[in-house]
This record gives C-alpha cells, structure tokens and sequence, in this order.
C-alpha cells in the first residue's frame, strides 16, 4: 500500500470493520499489508494487539472534537 493512500482523509464513506459506524482510524498491517478501520471506540479496543503488528497507524480521532465554524446571520 502507498503511503498516500494509507494518509488519505478517512470520510463517511470509510466504516468500522467491527461494527460499521464511521471510521476514524486506519491501520495498515505490516506482514500483509492489509487495510483495517476501525471507529474511534474499536481502534481504542485493539490498539494493544494491533499496533506492534502495524506499519502505519492513521488516526483521525481528533475530529470529533473539533468545532466547525457556523456562519452568524
């Protein structure tokens, strides 16, 4: 897997494997070179397992707590 593929911006489009609500964590895993997702909750259930076994961890959690600007009337 290319490096720019692997730090694409996850979207709605991109679902948990465990449970299917939005992605926001990316693993990539280093023998295989298999592509996991996982939402915020399940990246934080498998992280111990998982990220010895990644070669690339991409986390967008941070989103969720950001503020997006609502235009004033």
């Amino acid at each position: 897997m290319t490096s720019a593929l692997a730090d694409r911006t996850l979207t709605a489009v991109d679902r948990c494997d465990r449970c299917g609500a939005q992605a926001y964590v990316r693993v990539v895993l280093e023998t295989s070179g298999g592509e996991l997702l996982f939402c915020a909750h399940h990246a934080r259930a498998v992280e111990g397992r998982l990220r010895p076994l990644a070669s690339h961890w991409h986390d967008e959690t941070d989103r969720l707590t950001e503020r997006t600007a609502v235009p004033e009337d």
